[in-house]
């Protein structure tokens, strides 16, 4: 059975060597939700990392216009804000 799963997994490998890439999930979207996991599991060495990978590709100079670009620097924002609060929870219940 291992074998067969080996199988179709060197499949998949071949199969997207040759085709075109998929359609799907932008790649500074997959960050974000890495992003997510890494808080929810309380590494929050990796979570920062993965974050400052997410802004250098949202603020260097884009290839084309964004139309999404208000959006991505908020969406940042509000992973920066969530990083802080879970890094800081005694902030929480000062105000």
């Amino acid at each position: 059975m291992a074998d067969d799963d080996d199988r179709s997994e060197g499949l998949d490998d071949a199969s997207r060597a040759g085709a075109a890439p998929r359609q799907g999930r932008r790649l500074s979207d997959k960050i974000l939700v890495a992003f997510h996991q890494a808080c929810d599991q309380a590494d929050f060495e990796v979570a920062e990392q993965l974050l400052r990978v997410l802004e250098m590709m949202l603020t260097r100079r884009p290839v084309s216009p964004d139309i999404n670009r208000r959006r991505n620097i908020e969406t940042l924002v509000a992973a920066h804000e969530r990083l802080w609060h879970l890094r800081h929870p005694e902030a929480d219940g000062e105000q």
